[in-house]
């Protein structure tokens, strides 16, 4: 059987439509369907359900796409170490990464990637923690950034400790404060970030037995900060997705210990090209003053 008709097939559930598939392969409607008719030809039952909507993994298809990523995989890491032994560095990278590590950090290291290893293909996959994990259990990533609460079932290189902050508006109470007690924030609205998975601040908030009064749950930082910056409440945000804060908005410290850490996790041994981007990585910050590394 052919590794491209199971490149389809996956790229297929992924995407749950044959014409998107074919769009990202390079490849017209009628392949891909031609490919996936072959494939159920080849195993004697059907692999997928088609409809007006799109399509859908048959029970099946399910059970045979966890196979199949491996095997992809595996052609993917068989690949890059022939290419190691000819002493040349070739492969793909597909790194699940959340808004702040894909704006801050992503683009100079991508840049590094491409000057040193141009032989190295980034893709990366942008989501929240729990989506992370989903991609990595699943093989659809070979590396993401995680927090550390969130990687027990991974390998886990951490990166950096990650400072949660408190952000008020000059309407609040707490905008001349220098450091603030993690109990003062239930004394005004609160906006809360809103995501699947662990919570960081709701973490900090049940070590501390906090109970803020919520008044909007956003997924967008930016969409909390604007919240604050309009006087609609005060938030705690990681130190990372901090740019430059609105000039009526000022970002105070938490006396009690408030923190991430933030790490790369992998599900097995790294690839030869995962290793390269980890080194990159791992040198870059190394390097970068702005970051408070991991001790």
């Amino acid at each position: 059987m052919s590794l491209v008709k199971y490149e389809i097939f996956c790229k297929v559930a992924e995407l749950g439509n044959f014409t998107r598939a074919g769009e990202v392969l390079g490849l017209t409607q009628s392949a891909i369907s031609h490919a996936i008719s072959s494939l159920e030809k080849d195993f004697g039952f059907a692999l997928v359900h088609r409809s007006k909507n799109g399509v859908k993994l048959t029970s099946e298809g399910q059970t045979l796409l966890t196979s199949m990523r491996s095997v992809m995989q595996a052609e993917e890491r068989l690949k890059q170490e022939a290419s190691n032994i000819l002493g040349v560095t070739k492969g793909k990278v597909r790194i699940g990464t959340f808004s702040s590590i894909s704006s801050k950090w992503m683009p100079k290291i991508i840049q590094i990637m491409d000057r040193k290893y141009p032989g190295i293909k980034i893709e990366l996959q942008e989501g929240d923690y729990y989506q992370i994990e989903q991609w990595l259990s699943d093989g659809d990533i070979d590396c993401g950034f995680l927090n550390r609460a969130h990687s027990k079932q991974f390998q886990f290189l951490p990166l950096i400790r990650d400072e949660l902050l408190s952000i008020a508006s000059s309407e609040s109470k707490l905008f001349h404060k220098e450091v603030i007690d993690i109990k003062e924030v239930e004394a005004e609205p609160f906006v809360l970030t809103s995501y699947n998975g662990t919570n960081d601040v709701l973490a900090i908030f049940n070590r501390y037995g906090i109970k803020p009064t919520v008044r909007f749950e956003l997924f967008d930082e930016k969409g909390i900060i604007s919240m604050v910056e309009h006087h609609l409440g005060i938030s705690i945000l990681p130190q990372l997705v901090f740019d430059q804060l609105p000039s009526n908005v000022r970002a105070i410290p938490i006396k009690q210990e408030s923190y991430r850490t933030i790490g790369l996790a992998t599900k097995h041994q790294p690839s030869p090209a995962t290793e390269k981007f980890i080194e990159v990585l791992q040198s870059w910050l190394s390097t970068n003053e702005n970051v408070k590394k991991v001790e």
